[in-house]
C-alpha cells in the first residue's frame, strides 16, 4: 500500500502524519530522519491494526502541490 504522508517543520525538528491512518505519527531531527521514522510507524500501525482484527483502511488521501 502507498499512503500519503504530511511532513511539517516544527520549531526544532520535523513531524509527520498519515491522514489515512489516524494516530500514526512520527518526529525526527531532519526530513530524512522523519521519513525513516514514519515508514516504521506505518508498518507498526498496520501490524497493530491486523493484530487487533481491525481492517487496514485503504489509502484515499491525495497529496498535491498547487501554485497560488
Amino acid at each position: 500500500m502507498r499512503f500519503a504522508v504530511v511532513i511539517e517543520k516544527a520549531e526544532s525538528n520535523y513531524s509527520a502524519y498519515v491522514p489515512d491512518l489516524p494516530g500514526c505519527a512520527a518526529t525526527g531531527d531532519t526530513v530524512a530522519a522523519v521519513e525513516q521514522e514514519i515508514r516504521a510507524a506505518i508498518k507498526f500501525h498496520i501490524e497493530g491494526l491486523k493484530a487487533d482484527g481491525i481492517p487496514v483502511p485503504a489509502p484515499t488521501s491525495i497529496a498535491e502541490y498547487v501554485e497560488a
